[in-house]
């Protein structure tokens, strides 16, 4: 503990086990038996469960910085992160206050997530991986490596989405004060599916059980059950019956 700087205010659990130069703020909650890497840095408030891994050189609880020109405007003061039991985060993790993970959920080395996003148990967030404020992830997905899920996006239950996929939420590309009436982020309903290095245009929803070849461009609604494909992408053919959810 001579290399750390743990506040008088927060509290550790039974069998916690800490790297050097680690700082725990005030009011930190830490629950038993967690590891917590070399150069970790756990902000103010943040409540982490039991048997809970943080990898080097991460952060936990950031609050955001907002340039002048930023569309978020800051009103009040954050929540805590809360990182439940049981999850993994690995090394240069950094996530917001203002965030909820869900148990069991591996958030990968180099991820982002940011303040406002609620990410459900049992899910992975890939290496690389970006989630905006304003987001909600369900349980028993994968986000994976180099996704860049764009602010006001929700994502249900047991979706996949491939390594690469790239999302976006504003029409006027930065132009116009317009604009900040229309920002939508994309919606991926239960069980949809998107390939790698796909590109989903704002506002759009992929139904349940849809599915987005890899490299395609979507500016519809993808339909329920149904595998699009193309620039833009168009109507392929029905998911076959063994792939639906329901028949997992």
């Amino acid at each position: 503990m001579v290399d750390c700087y743990v506040s008088e205010k927060a509290s550790l659990g039974n069998n916690v086990s800490m790297g050097k130069f680690v700082v725990i703020e005030d009011d930190v909650v830490i629950g038993d038996n967690c590891l917590i890497g070399h150069n970790v840095v756990i902000r103010k408030g943040t409540k982490i469960g039991n048997n809970v891994r943080i990898d080097d050189n991460s952060v936990l609880g950031k609050q955001p910085m907002r340039s002048v020109n930023s569309i978020f405007k800051d009103e009040k003061e954050f929540p805590p992160a809360i990182i439940a039991e049981g999850c993994l985060i690995g090394a240069g993790v950094i996530i917001y206050c203002g965030c909820e993970i869900g148990e069991k959920t591996l958030v990968a080395d180099l991820a982002t997530i940011r303040e406002n996003v609620t990410v459900g148990s049992k899910t992975i967030v890939g290496r690389g991986a970006a989630i905006e404020n304003f987001c909600k992830v369900g349980s028993n997905c994968k986000v994976e490596t180099n996704v860049y899920l764009t602010a006001y996006s929700e994502v249900e239950d047991n979706v996949f989405i491939a390594p690469g996929v790239v999302t976006s939420n504003d029409n006027f590309a930065a132009r116009s004060k317009e604009r900040y009436n229309h920002f939508k982020g994309i919606t991926v309903k239960k069980g949809g599916r998107i390939g790698a290095q796909a590109t989903i245009l704002p506002g759009k929803t992929i139904h349940e059980d849809g599915f987005v070849a890899a490299g395609s461009v979507v500016t519809k609604d993808v339909e329920s059950e149904t595998i699009v494909a193309g620039t833009p992408a168009k109507k392929l053919k029905a998911v076959p019956e063994d792939q639906l959810l329901r028949n997992q």
